[in-house]
């Protein structure tokens, strides 16, 4: 079991990973929101760990933006906060349990067993960005009512864009997650260029509206293009 801790306090975020090592679980720390933004978007954990209080964007922002991107793996919020109204706003916001610190260790692996036991949340049937769709399941994509005739590599590169639509995805992580090449003698830049390219065509020249975007020596996004 893979939990992702978001904690910005060094000395709680270490205790929480040795603690939960020892009960056999695997921890990945993050110290900032965007850091666990970043990988909770990245790859698949069975549970967030999330504090509130966070440098840049809190806790709350960043759950919102997660559960309206239609992720659903179980979250556990820490906050110093014990008023009634901020637990409220937090499980709306899309928590599914709160702890409030200072918090014994045991209850803790008890709320994470309880979560756990629900089983692994189920990846969203329907990715989208305005008027694009995707759907993992049948690896079909539309624009617009239209559908989208995607190689298979063409619709991981769109389905990995659309999971960090707004952020800025470089070449090194497009060859890390998508070709899986980690060390490489050649880069694959040219590659990667070359099917962003294609891609655009396919996702963008028939439509007013642009979606794909590159960000000139840093990568490309996938964002509504406002005016």
């Amino acid at each position: 079991m893979q939990i992702l801790v978001v904690e910005d306090e060094t000395k709680v975020a270490n205790a929480l990973r040795e603690g939960l090592e020892s009960e056999h679980y695997e921890v990945v720390l993050a110290s900032t929101g965007e850091e666990g933004f970043f990988l909770v978007n990245a790859k698949a954990f069975d549970l967030v760990v999330l504090d509130l209080m966070l440098p840049g964007r809190n806790g709350l922002e960043i759950l919102a933006t997660l559960r309206k991107r239609g992720l659903s793996t179980p979250v556990l919020v820490l906050t110093a906060r014990d008023a009634i109204e901020d637990r409220v706003r937090g499980l709306d916001t899309g928590a599914d349990d709160y702890l409030v610190k200072p918090f014994a260790f045991p209850e803790l692996l008890a709320r994470i067993r309880a979560l756990l036991r629900r089983g692994r949340a189920e990846p969203p049937s329907r990715l989208s960005c305005a008027d694009l769709e995707l759907h993992p399941g049948n690896r079909t994509a539309m624009r617009a009512d239209t559908p989208l005739d995607l190689t298979p590599r063409e619709f991981e590169l769109l389905e990995y864009l659309v999971r960090h639509q707004g952020s800025i995805v470089s070449r090194e992580m497009l060859a890390r997650e998508i070709w899986k090449e980690t060390s490489r003698a050649t880069p694959l830049d040219n590659v990667i260029d070359v099917t962003i390219a294609r891609l655009r065509r396919k996702v963008d020249d028939r439509f007013q509206r642009k979606l794909l975007h590159t960000v000139r020596g840093v990568g490309f996004t996938l964002r509504e293009e406002t005016k």
